[in-house]
């Protein structure tokens, strides 16, 4: 009878053991923290593979977001646009992640870290930030996607998400593709600060 106290509390002991000892084994979580530029740093050190940017215009009105994920050809470029005004808008990624309106000049210039000019058809070009035109439907609706190739989020000057962040910016014309610096694309209507996913 004794033999059998002792075994019924050596069991709980045992299983204490095996749980203490799992616990130690389990991987520590990731902690992010924001730096000024509303870029998200990963405190352990890990590169961020996807960020995101939340679309508003002037006014606050949401109208969608766009993704950057990195692939093993570049960074692949998602658009979701909603409520925005129908028809063809250029739309590019600015070197500043600060979205201040009326007008989000505070975005800056395009993003181009390879110093090109604008375009896709412009024989010096393209900005890496240069992208195709957003078409947008009756409904407000338009999407987009597009691949940037040799681009990065993060590791080095030319990083998507360096010491100053970068921004998705919406125009209200259509980007010509060729005529530098804008593509004569017109004024800002909207943008979005990329922050790490």
């Amino acid at each position: 009878m004794r033999f059998c106290s002792s075994a019924a509390l050596a069991l709980p002991l045992i299983a204490l053991a095996a749980c203490n000892q799992k616990a130690e084994t389990a991987p520590p979580t990731t902690e992010v923290a924001q730096n000024n530029a509303g870029v998200t740093d990963s405190l352990d050190g890990a590169a961020p593979a996807m960020a995101r940017a939340a679309l508003s215009m002037a006014d606050g009105k949401s109208v969608g977001d766009a993704t950057a994920t990195e692939t093993p050809d570049g960074l692949l470029i998602a658009v979701n646009g909603i409520a925005l005004p129908a028809g063809t808008h250029g739309i590019h990624i600015h070197m500043t992640g600060k979205c201040e309106g009326p007008k989000f000049e505070s975005a800056g210039a395009h993003w181009n870290p390879a110093g090109r000019k604008h375009g896709s058809e412009s024989p010096d070009g393209q900005h890496a930030g240069d992208l195709p035109n957003l078409v947008v439907a009756a409904n407000g609706a338009g999407t987009l996607t597009f691949t940037i190739p040799n681009a990065a989020l993060s590791g080095g000057a030319e990083a998507l998400l360096d010491g100053d962040g970068a921004a998705m910016v919406i125009h209200d014309k259509p980007d010509d593709l060729k005529t530098d610096p804008t593509g004569a694309s017109g004024d800002r209507i909207a943008c979005g600060v990329f922050s790490a996913a």
